[in-house]
């Protein structure tokens, strides 16, 4: 009697979260929709993913700070100081916050001060670093402070904000991520139209599967080491800006 008591205490405590969550979510759409703004797909973009975020990002901070204290030190010996790599990047709805990541480069500069391009800076210890996605773990920081989630649109650069088309600026209706639809379906290799063809596509479909499923695409692709570099250059060529589609 007191296991079936239980089992229907259980059963109603349940019930009653699963309800709160649907009221929640419901909720959020019909401000979304009344103040023109990004309408969560479903329960768990509205309700479970930043809690999953806070959870998922402090328990690989502290599970990874031997990693992170090591790359440190190596980056500090290989590429001097600072040891990270800081930037103000757009994130949800274009607003600036401050990236993090560990230094990839040096600051090799020509006899005018200007900086070096990216292939003459990036040493063979930066490319280890990109390749093996060590220098994006600070950015564990950005998800635990709620600038980023741990999946979305890559953050870019703040330049490229005026030079998209209404339908890819979509791209900033959500928190950016560590990675994304885009990463795990070529990286670099992606033309700029295809990388936000996918952030728009995953903008409009967040779930919780479809989440678990970069993110094993993604440790599949860091160990591949895929995509890192385009046809053309050893990162990325900057975006332009150029094609955009209708939503």
């Amino acid at each position: 009697m007191k296991n079936l008591t239980k089992y229907i205490c259980s059963m109603a405590a349940g019930a009653v979260m699963c309800a709160g969550a649907f009221l929640i979510t419901k909720r959020k759409q019909e401000k979304a929709k009344r103040e023109k703004a990004h309408v969560p797909y479903g329960v768990y973009e509205a309700v479970f993913k930043r809690p999953l975020d806070i959870a998922a990002s402090g328990a690989a901070l502290i599970l990874l700070w031997p990693v992170m204290a090591a790359v440190g030190v190596l980056v500090r010996m290989k590429l001097g100081s600072p040891v990270l790599f800081t930037q103000e990047r757009p994130g949800k709805d274009g607003k600036l916050f401050k990236l993090y990541k560990f230094r990839s480069m040096t600051d090799a500069r020509d006899s005018k001060g200007n900086l070096l391009s990216d292939e003459k800076r990036l040493t063979g210890f930066g490319k280890m670093l990109r390749s093996t996605s060590l220098d994006e773990l600070p950015e564990l920081f950005n998800v635990l402070k709620g600038d980023m989630s741990l999946i979305g649109p890559r953050p870019l650069l703040a330049e490229y904000l005026p030079r998209y088309g209404r339908y890819h600026a979509r791209r900033h209706e959500v928190r950016s991520g560590i990675t994304g639809l885009a990463q795990v379906s070529g990286r670099n290799r992606l033309s700029w139209q295809e990388k936000f063809d996918d952030d728009v596509r995953y903008v409009d479909h967040i779930t919780f599967i479809g989440d678990c499923r970069i993110m094993f695409a993604t440790v599949k692709t860091v160990l591949r080491r895929d995509g890192i570099s385009s046809d053309t250059s050893v990162t990325m060529e900057k975006f332009m800006g150029g094609q955009d589609e209708k939503g």
